[in-house]
């Protein structure tokens, strides 16, 4: 049992859901009723997971830089 849908998987809930229906099992889901559209908010998601991704990196690669900057000057 889980509270929201985003507990079991970010997105695609809809293929594990279907999965377990195959094997004649569910996950109880108790806030039904959320349910807004998934195909938008599952569009938003993904970008914004990738764009995490991207400037985490960018951030990583700044702070390496910054140190080999550091580390040469010294």
């Amino acid at each position: 049992m889980v509270e929201h849908r985003e507990r079991v998987t970010r997105f695609g809930f809809e293929y594990v859901e279907a999965a377990l229906t195959e094997r004649r099992t569910r996950i109880p889901v108790m806030e039904e009723e959320e349910l807004e559209d998934d195909l938008v908010r599952e569009s938003t998601e993904v970008p914004t997971s990738l764009c995490a991704r991207l400037y985490g990196r960018r951030s990583a690669h700044r702070r390496a830089e910054q140190a080999l900057v550091a580390t040469q000057i010294g």
